[in-house]
């Protein structure tokens, strides 16, 4: 039972504020369970600010002692607040009170069906804080600050409440003063945020911009606009920081940070005016909770939150689950929703295939490898018609796969041409959509083109997916925002694009000749948030239908199979095409047949960001690991696999044009060397 004993009908919001107001301590620390994450919170001179990083365990001077710890600062003073259209709440701030959750340490245990891990066990020490000032005191409203401090994870998130009396129930949030400041040292692997309303007929923002590497935080971004999360960095031998956001549904605005200033303090950034076409408001509509909601009640008209991950390694990053432990699920799933291998005639054949003829063959291709489902593309609705489609899926039925189907989400925000089109941005035009495709046994839609973060935008995107679940379709989203949270937000919700994808392997040359790189970033920093729809493992050498045009492939086979384990998404649309039917060797159709989309656990063996990863998942009882390279030179590795009932290995033998496959020899230790090859890749399950 939480604590309710400040904020009840007994104890309103009024009666706080005709007490004297008194000034907090200087500073009130926070520690994680484990006691070595700390988050420091201060008010000082009206503004409220906090710190936070990791406690280093120091070697007890006298033998026997307790070991003493040295903080390791992550993250420096950074500012607090909101900025709403009834109060500025980031300055002239004064303490009312605190609350803890009642017990101490709050532990949770979740299922998760489509992501990273699917058993989850969490524990937390939390910490809300209230505050008023002279303009909200007017009004009878307060501002409360919910810390949830996880081993290596920190969240935080606000709340305005309304006072007995209070006039005020609803307000306009116009901006945060939330803030991260890191020592100016420090490096960033992030991606810039887009000008609205550029791009591919007006389509961006989309989160597919190019990332820095490594450099300077105080680099400007490309478009000035600041930079979309996630957003890692590295500080030196201190380690690395991972800043997100997380809980983002109907009720507030999706965010990014700011460019950095001088002193390296990143801040929140709110949506831009021309987003969605210039529709809609840049801040976010929040109706205000009462005084007699306990302040542990997350669900209830918090913000979303601020997600902060670090350690002195990447293995926290790679791990971490604090975009799902802060959230909650917000309706209930209508059907079993599973994991689905798509074939996908698109990224390879394009436009052009999308008639009912290569339909067919994708569909055979899926029935052939023992696949879930055939993702059917834009340029349907024109080239095949309604009445072709309820033929495919007939057919699709027969084969037993289950198609899934692409959508325009355009109701007015970009000129993108491709159909279906005015389909999902109506709600009865969309009822009626999701009928016609729950009748034809429709297992998922993607829709593309979104295009913003505002909460116009955010509400399209909530009222899709829950009008889906109506009728048992998951959703993947495609030239969108990123995810946040929605894997356990809404159970029907599949993955999210948001990321320079496999698209542009066809698109560009220069494209190719990064996979690999690309491919060694994406755990450490998109993936490492939220399902990624990558659209990856492409087997064939040339990216094309005619095998002696298009652009050139410079990984390994065993590479592209390899990012079937790194690149997670519990439905992937794979690249394959019937060609590799009879042109691969037959080890790696069988690979491909038996490889899962859905995780139980998630280890990071090794890496660096843009060089090399090495994972292991597993999938029930069987685990797999996999390893990419994207250096110029090989990659030496040496293994212990005594933790794993890995027993083959595929992998690339002399050069990557030879892909092989083994069985595992490990010596007596059960350690395996191995040497991955520059854009080559091994497996071993």
């Amino acid at each position: 039972m939480l604590k309710r004993n400040l904020i009840s009908a007994k104890w309103t919001l009024l009666s706080m504020l005709l007490l004297p107001l008194c000034m907090m301590a200087k500073k009130e620390r926070i520690l994680s369970p484990d006691g070595l994450t700390y988050l420091d919170v201060k008010l000082e001179d009206g503004r409220l600010t906090y710190s936070a990083g990791y406690r280093q365990l120091v070697k007890a001077k006298k033998k026997g002692a307790v070991p003493d710890t040295l903080d390791v600062p992550m993250l420096l003073d950074s500012p607090l607040g909101l900025y709403t259209n009834v109060a500025d709440l980031s300055k002239d701030l004064t303490f009312i009170q605190e609350e803890r959750p009642e017990g101490g340490t709050h532990k949770q245990q979740y299922h998760l069906r489509q992501s990273k891990q699917s058993e989850i066990n969490s524990e937390e020490n939390g910490l809300v804080l209230m505050f008023t000032n002279p303009e909200a005191k007017k009004r009878k409203l307060m501002m409360m600050v919910g810390f949830r401090v996880f081993n290596n994870n920190i969240a935080y998130s606000y709340r305005i409440m309304q006072g007995q009396g209070s006039q005020t129930t609803a307000i306009v949030v116009t901006g945060e003063a939330s803030g991260f400041r890191l020592p100016t040292d420090a490096t960033a692997f992030i991606c810039p945020q887009s000008d609205p309303m550029v791009g591919w007929m007006q389509t961006k923002p989309s989160y597919e911009e190019g990332y820095i590497w490594d450099e300077p935080i105080t680099k400007r971004s490309q478009y000035g606009k600041g930079w979309t999360f996630p957003c890692l960095f590295h500080e030196g031998d201190k380690g690395w920081l991972l800043i997100s956001e997380t809980g983002v549904s109907s009720n507030y605005c999706g965010s990014h940070l700011s460019d950095a200033t001088p002193d390296g303090l990143f801040t929140i950034a709110f949506p831009m005016e021309g987003e969605n076409n210039g529709f809609g408001s840049t801040g976010a509509q929040l109706g205000l909770a009462d005084c007699n909601i306990s302040p542990y009640d997350w669900m209830t008209q918090w913000t979303p939150y601020r997600t902060i991950t670090f350690g002195p390694t990447l293995k926290p990053i790679v791990e971490t689950t604090i975009t799902w432990d802060v959230v909650e699920q917000l309706y209930e799933p209508s059907i079993d929703y599973k994991g689905s291998r798509n074939t996908w005639s698109w990224i390879i054949w394009q436009d052009a295939s999308i008639n009912y003829d290569d339909q067919v063959k994708f569909i055979d291709l899926a029935a052939n490898l023992g696949w879930e489902g055939c993702l059917i593309d834009g340029g349907w609705y024109e080239n095949i018609g309604r009445t072709g489609m309820e033929k495919l899926f007939a057919y699709c039925k027969e084969k037993g796969v289950r198609p899934w189907v692409w959508y325009n989400s355009n109701g007015g925000w970009n000129n993108a041409p491709q159909s279906a089109r005015q389909c999902m941005h109506n709600p009865i035009v969309r009822k009626k959509e999701m009928k016609w495709l729950h009748d034809g046994g429709v297992a998922g839609i993607k829709v593309d083109f979104f295009g913003g973060d505002k909460q116009e935008t955010m509400r399209l995107y909530e009222a899709i997916l829950s009008d889906a679940n109506d009728f048992g379709i998951q959703v993947i989203f495609h030239g969108c925002t990123l995810p946040r949270g929605w894997e356990k937000m809404y159970p029907n919700y599949c993955s999210s694009e948001a990321v320079l994808a496999s698209e542009n392997l066809y698109f560009s040359q220069g494209f190719c000749e990064m996979e690999a790189r690309h491919a060694c970033l994406h755990p450490f920093v998109r993936n490492a948030v939220g399902s990624m729809e990558y659209g990856g493992t492409v087997l064939q050498k040339r990216l094309h239908k005619d095998p002696d045009k298009g652009n050139t492939r410079r990984t390994s086979d065993a590479f592209e199979l390899a990012t079937a384990i790194v690149f997670q998404s519990s439905g992937q649309n794979f690249a394959l095409t019937p060609r590799n039917l009879t042109e691969q060797p037959q080890f790696e159709i069988d690979f491909m047949k038996q490889v899962p989309t859905t995780w139980d656990e998630t280890r990071f063996i090794d890496g660096y960001p843009g060089k090399y990863v090495v994972l292991a998942r597993r999938h029930a009882d069987q685990w797999y690991i996999a390893a990419l390279n994207a250096q110029n030179e090989p990659l030496n590795l040496s293994l212990d696999v005594n933790k794993y009932n890995v027993k083959d290995l595929i992998t690339d033998e002399g050069n990557i044009s030879n892909t092989v496959s083994l069985p595992l020899k490990a010596d007596k230790k059960g350690n395996v060397k191995l040497t991955v090859l520059p854009n080559g890749g091994a497996v071993l399950f």
